[in-house]
């Protein structure tokens, strides 16, 4: 079992930064792939970015490339997000999630547990 906590969403203008962190529990947090997604109300939820078991592989959606790096610090059992020029379509419900298996993996059915949510609103 493992328990995702986020942390680090706020209000913050058209091309700044922000940094966001999720911590976990548990004692197998090395082993898993892990994730950041992002909702808006009426859509569905979507892949922004993952990050293997080793921190060597990394993916990301075309659109936050260059601007969002996900990295992850096993002994502290956490994985972070920098987010750089940012922009109003940015803006979202930001979830960590924590894969089934050690990948870098988009694919939503993969991940089984999830934090609460961070909310990161973008203004201009």
């Amino acid at each position: 079992q493992v328990q995702l906590v986020e942390s680090g969403g706020g209000l913050v203008q058209a091309g700044g930064s922000l940094r966001l962190s999720c911590a976990a529990s548990g004692r197998t947090f090395s082993s898993y792939g892990l994730g950041w997604f992002r909702q808006v109300p009426g859509k569905e939820r979507e892949f922004v970015a993952a990050i293997d078991w080793s921190g060597s592989s990394t993916y990301y959606i075309d659109s936050v490339k260059g601007r969002f790096t996900i990295s992850r610090d096993n002994a502290k059992n956490t994985v972070y997000l920098r987010m750089n020029s940012l922009k109003l379509e940015d803006t979202a419900v930001y979830y960590c999630a924590a894969a089934l298996y050690g990948s870098s993996t988009p694919r939503f059915s993969e991940y089984k547990y999830w934090g609460q949510g961070t909310q990161v609103t973008v203004s201009s």
